[in-house]
């Protein structure tokens, strides 16, 4: 009898052993998981393991549930205010539990995300790293209790490998395989998106005023290539949107900053107005807005200048705060949309209405003062007295907004240059021109003389912070021919740029070949773990320097999305003002490379080639060319650079789009070229 009753305590200490190490193997697993939806199921068989201590047993359900809404909340940031107030989110797991580590390996995702999202922890650097010593922890601590976690791999700086291969083509060029590459694994990003993210009302997860800004990164695939789900998913989020109750107005009711409010009209009107350039609808859309800045936004200064009375409005009012009465170079992102109307349609109406806001701009960048530069655009032009700045006491920070760097010189500069530039370009005047030549030259002198430790508000200090007027260099260059700035161009420019300057192909396929590896690698922090959807791009910058690591790590970089949609389009930079753009292929962006080697207003040439395994129909919708007649000529290149004719025709332009259809042999490079007829 008391051997036997030894032999029941022996056998309920081996179960309860055998079911321990199982709970400790099953939490391994978890740990271990290459996937989220993979740990909840393991987590499922633990919580019902047999035996299992219930402490643990609840820990394992809440913790399933805290996964599940990592993977189904609809709001994909839904922990954000939590993380921000308290640097934690509440698992409801003890520190002591064997599942803590779990909770915290999802803690410092949370953290990570909020550090890139907001800019009082980006922006700063001092905020930054104090945040990634916090982050960094977490996510070693979990590398040791979770060896084998890919994601852990992935966030402390070990890259995550591609599923999906792109093999290159010994007969494409090397700009060809790289650009090729890009545009998959983009169009890869893009379709996960709309698979796995887009809900039934439209949104993507991460709010109307976040989600709308994607088409800002789809912009290669989308205006560059024609692909129906691709299109169709941007179409359907830009009705949505604009369905909404606050939109009813044709501009969003809520009063907020223009930065902010401006994007849920420009960034759904924009590309559908770069899709679909004859519709009615979208026009109608962006003539609201006309009528909303002459009968609301704006008022002549006591200058006797037009400007916008305020950085607050909505569609019905105006915020009269002396403090947040600025126009500022922000502005042009609540017309996007009518800028575009009027550089595409030339009407009377928008001249008139644009030309006499860029007089305001271009007299306040020709004067000297409040310590301004003479030449210098500023950040802000105060209402109703039309003076530099705002009420902050310098004039480079107008201190119009709570959260004060938005605004701040240079602030978005490059959407006032290109507006200036846009109005250049539709007026001939050269005073709208000459604020961008003056600030082009101090930039100039900057990168060749660096001033160490200029004086605040200084011409040296502003050229220092100007390099993003490059942009709008690159614009005037390709549509003027002026070689007043190629050295800045050259300094300062993207690869693509300094490519049409001096046709150096090697420098585009590096560069092109440097996208294609961001993109290639850490698939799910593009997808799977973005958590604010207006920074779905943004996840290797955490490996540059003060970021994860005080020192970065070597080979992971942001993909350069405007480089990659500028080789495909001859854009020299983003389309949001004054687009560029000479070419939409008609055509998904699969299986094909397409680099614009010239273009304007009587030209446009391209090298193209097909990496697919039969003859491939096609068509190139053709933007900048000027009324009259055209030679089109299609020619496969041979290796040692001879020119054998595919196809001879001609086209005539007659208006803002014309279109020329052809069918591209497979593996081989061919050149597009279409010019003025000489007869």
């Amino acid at each position: 009898m008391r051997f036997a009753g030894l032999g029941v305590l022996c056998f309920a200490a081996f179960f309860f052993w055998a079911n321990a190490q199982s709970a400790e193997d099953l939490i391994q697993q978890a740990g271990n998981a290459a996937t989220d939806a993979l740990r909840m199921e393991i987590l499922e068989r633990l919580a019902k393991t047999p035996g299992l201590d219930p402490g643990l047993a609840r820990d394992a359900t809440r913790m399933r549930e805290e996964i599940q809404r990592w993977i189904t909340e609809p709001k994909l940031y839904y922990f954000d205010q939590q993380v921000l107030k308290t640097d934690r989110y509440d698992f409801g797991i003890a520190t002591d539990s064997p599942l803590f580590p779990l909770a915290e390996f999802y803690r410092a995702r949370m953290l990570t995300w909020v550090t890139l999202e907001y800019g009082g922890y980006w922006s700063k650097e001092d905020a930054r790293r104090a945040q990634f010593d916090k982050i960094r922890p977490l996510f070693e601590k979990s590398a040791q209790a979770f060896p084998e976690n890919p994601l852990v791999k992935m966030y402390l700086g070990t890259p995550l490998p591609p599923e999906t291969s792109y093999a290159p083509s010994d007969a494409a060029p090397a700009w060809a395989n790289a650009q090729r590459e890009s545009l998959e694994r983009l169009a890869d990003i893009v379709e996960w998106w709309i698979d796995h993210r887009m809900r039934s009302d439209g949104q993507y997860g991460g709010g109307w005023g976040d989600d709308c800004e994607m088409w800002r990164w789809w912009v290669p695939v989308l205006i560059a290539f024609d692909d129906p789900k691709i299109t169709g998913a941007q179409e359907r989020f830009s009705r949505a949107l604009l369905a909404q109750d606050h939109m009813a107005g044709g501009y969003t009711s809520h009063v907020y900053d223009v930065e902010h409010t401006a994007e849920d009209s420009s960034d759904v009107l924009t590309p559908m107005m770069l899709l679909q350039p004859a519709s009615g609808e979208w026009r109608g859309r962006a003539l609201r807005l006309a009528d909303l800045m002459e009968t609301l936004w704006t008022g002549v200064n006591e200058r006797g200048f037009l400007q916008f009375k305020s950085t607050y409005f909505s569609a019905t009012e105006v915020d009269p705060s002396p403090q947040k009465a600025c126009d500022t170079v922000y502005h042009p992102r609540a017309m996007q949309p009518t800028l575009l109307l009027w550089q595409r349609s030339g009407d009377e109406r928008l001249q008139k209405l644009f030309t006499s806001w860029m007089d305001t701009w271009a007299d306040a960048a020709a004067r000297e003062e409040r310590g301004k530069p003479a030449g210098v655009v500023p950040s802000a032009i105060h209402w109703p007295d039309g003076s530099i700045g705002g009420l902050g006491k310098d004039w480079w920070n107008p201190e119009n907004h709570n959260k004060d760097p938005l605004y701040v010189f240079p602030s978005a500069m490059p959407l006032m240059t290109q507006t200036l530039m846009l109005t250049y370009h539709m007026t001939g005047d050269a005073k709208y021109l000459e604020p961008l030549r003056t600030m082009a030259a101090a930039r100039l002198r900057y990168v060749e003389h660096p001033v160490a430790d200029a004086p605040e508000g200084s011409a040296m200090w502003c050229a220092e912070r100007l390099a993003a007027v490059t942009g709008t260099v690159a614009k005037y260059r390709l549509l003027t021919g002026s070689t007043d700035f190629d050295p800045l161009l050259m300094r300062d420019g993207n690869a693509y740029v300094r490519y049409r300057l001096d046709g150096n192909a090697s420098r585009v396929a590096a560069a092109l070949d440097t996208v294609a590896g961001a993109l290639r690698i850490n698939f799910p922090g593009y997808t799977s773990e973005v958590r604010y959807t207006d920074r779905v791009l943004r996840f290797p910058s955490i490996f540059g320097k003060n970021g994860m690591f005080l020192d970065g790590v070597e080979g992971i970089s942001e993909p350069d999305t405007t480089l990659l949609y500028a080789s495909v389009t001859g854009d020299p930079d983003n389309p949001q003002v004054f687009p560029l753009n000479a070419v939409r292929w008609r055509t998904p962006p699969r299986e094909i490379a397409a680099l614009v080697t010239n273009s304007g207003g009587d030209r446009f040439e391209a090298q193209l080639f097909h990496f697919g395994d039969a003859p491939r129909a096609m068509a190139a919708e053709l933007y900048l060319l000027r009324n009259g007649k055209y030679d089109v000529v299609l020619e496969k290149m041979s290796a040692g650079g001879e020119a054998t004719p595919l196809l001879q025709s001609s086209i005539e332009v007659n208006g803002p789009v014309s279109e020329v259809r052809f069918e591209l042999p497979l593996q081989v490079l061919c050149a597009l070229r279409v010019t003025v007829r000489k007869d």
